[in-house]
């Protein structure tokens, strides 16, 4: 790109919502550029979703190992790092080759506004100004750093926790949402010595406690304790420990470990260089910027989707936000439609929802059946050895019609997707019931709470 360039649409972020956006936008014919700060595909390949999961998924391959003990490798987790590098380095590979075979030109840099229409690039030693018709925000979250306990030596965010270098031998976290319970369990099953410190009077909050009980259990088999109601205050480091301070039931405690990990939440970034105050564009308290349905801000030729947008800080909500984006700069009709977003947690075991609980239909006054099976006699899962849990699903007692699901149980990730493609066609239970799945396989166990709930309405209108 020339140092000076007039584009159609700027894309600044090349995360799950960035690069969907530049992609959509190439393949609607606009001339598109991504601008990136640290690696081609944002936060989630680097320092998020991508190695999360891969170090979660080897996690779990060594607790199967040391269950059968064959586990003998000092360095196991020396490669369990090199493995998650490479998951990490092959997205963000695969990224970078789609960008660039759509003809998608790639900056990389910091982005900053100089006006409505032009921004600076500053690159290593580089410079340039590009000059923009339209402009999607996609500049992600960084985890929310507490005053009392800022980030460095050995009080970690996330992304440090991603890369430490051995299995300590003790870990404290403080924040026991979906993060917490995800890193936690994985450091766990390698053999730390892990505690969660959770300020709520549960852990994983916004879960019903029915889905979370049977994480809860495998968490206290993997020697995970999780202390609730516990304020985080002040904590000290010393070359090779931090001790932290926290409250309970108005007591003060103290706890001793090799890190502290903070996942508290995650805070959008749209401060710092980006320069929103030069071009008018304001933010909310939080720092969330406001945008219409289909992602337009109060500046009309800047867009804005994802984690800096309301709603959960989903990359696949980014996802979903990135073509609606791309299609109104093409003058298409889009727009968003939040009928059914998938929550995941990739505990073990997954926890899955979509649409509405049992618990807020309820509370919007809709008359519901519900239909739940469980995982204990499902062929596959036997065959698996992963039992526990189950799947429920929430109807319309009057249309029949599915408005949400939850499973807690193996595969959950994967299969609530069924689920919420039920919700988005307005499948009715019967739909799911009739739907012939293959056997032996964990989705027999859709269809067969789907099966209880068809009972269940059958039953009430004799």
């Amino acid at each position: 790109m020339s140092q000076h360039e007039t584009i159609d649409n700027l894309v600044i972020g090349s995360g799950p919502g960035g690069y969907v956006a530049a992609l959509r936008s190439a393949q609607l014919g606009l001339k598109t550029a991504v601008v990136e700060r640290n690696g081609i595909g944002g936060v989630c390949t680097h320092v998020g979703c991508i190695p999360s999961k891969a170090l979660i998924a080897e996690s779990h391959r060594y607790q199967m190992l040391n269950q059968l003990n064959r586990v003998n490798d000092p360095l196991i987790f020396e490669s369990a790092q090199a493995f998650k590098q490479g998951v990490v380095n092959k997205q963000s590979g695969g990224v970078r080759f789609l960008l660039k075979n759509a003809g998608v030109q790639i900056v990389e840099g910091e982005a900053s506004f100089i006006d409505e229409h032009t921004a600076l690039i500053k690159g290593a030693g580089t410079e340039q100004h590009i000059t923009f018709k339209h402009v999607i925000l996609a500049t992600g979250s960084r985890p929310i750093e507490l005053p009392a306990l800022p980030f460095g030596g050995r009080i970690l965010s996330s992304t440090e926790a991603l890369s430490l270098s051995h299995i300590p031998a003790s870990l404290v976290i403080i924040g026991g949402g979906y993060i917490g319970v995800e890193l936690g369990q994985m450091y766990a099953k390698f053999g730390a010595k892990v505690t969660i410190l959770e300020g709520a009077e549960q852990a994983m909050p916004g879960f019903e406690p029915e889905l979370t009980a049977p994480v809860l259990k495998q968490l206290k088999a993997d020697g995970v304790t999780i202390i609730t109601g516990a304020i985080a205050s002040a904590a000290e480091q010393t070359a090779d420990s931090v001790t932290l301070h926290y409250s309970q039931n108005q007591e003060q405690h103290v706890i001793q470990a090799d890190y502290a990990l903070v996942t508290v939440g995650r805070k959008p970034n749209t401060d710092g260089n980006l320069g929103l105050e030069r071009i008018g564009l304001p933010v909310t308290s939080r720092g969330l910027i406001e945008t219409d349905k289909q992602g337009r801000t109060a500046v009309p030729h800047i867009f804005a989707i994802g984690d800096i947008t309301a709603g959960p800080a989903l990359a696949h909500k980014a996802s979903y936000e990135a073509k609606v984006a791309a299609e109104a700069i093409a003058g298409q009709a889009s727009t968003i439609d939040y009928k059914a977003i998938p929550l995941v947690m990739f505990s073990e075991p997954e926890v899955a929802s979509v649409g509405l609980s049992e618990t807020e239909a309820k509370a919007k006054g809709i008359a519901v059946v519900t239909g739940k099976s469980p995982f204990t006699i499902n062929g596959r899962a036997l065959a698996l050895q992963a039992t526990d849990g189950f799947v429920k699903i929430v109807a319309d007692q009057t249309s029949n019609i599915v408005i949400g699901a939850q499973i807690v149980g193996v595969e959950a990730s994967t299969l609530i997707s069924e689920l919420a493609l039920a919700i988005e066609m307005s499948a009715t239970v019967e739909d799911l019931a009739l739907t012939i799945h293959p056997h032996p396989t964990l989705g027999e166990v859709i269809m067969e709470a789907a099966e209880q709930a068809v009972g269940k309405l059958t039953k009430n209108r004799a």
